[in-house]
C-alpha cells in the first residue's frame, strides 16, 4: 500500500462550517472533500497551463509530509 502524506490545514472557523455543509451535501467526508477540490484544481492548471514536468515533481521535497518511522 502507498505511503499516506499527512497535511494540517489551518481555516477560520467560517470556512470550515461551510466546508462541512458542503461535505454534508455532497456525501463525502472533510478529507475525501479537499482531495476531490484539490484534483479539481489541479486538472484546471493543467487544462489551462499545460501538464506539470515530471522533472519538477521529482524535485519536490515531500519527506516533511509522511510521518517519520521510527
Amino acid at each position: 500500500m502507498k505511503q499516506q502524506a499527512t497535511l494540517t490545514v489551518h481555516m477560520p472557523e467560517e470556512l470550515l462550517r461551510q466546508m462541512l455543509v458542503l461535505c454534508e451535501a455532497e456525501r463525502r467526508t472533510p478529507n475525501n472533500q479537499i482531495l476531490f477540490m484539490l484534483r479539481n484544481s489541479i486538472a484546471y492548471y493543467e487544462r489551462t497551463k499545460g501538464k506539470m514536468p515530471k522533472e519538477k515533481l521529482n524535485a519536490c521535497d515531500v519527506t516533511p509530509y509522511f510521518p517519520q518511522e521510527e
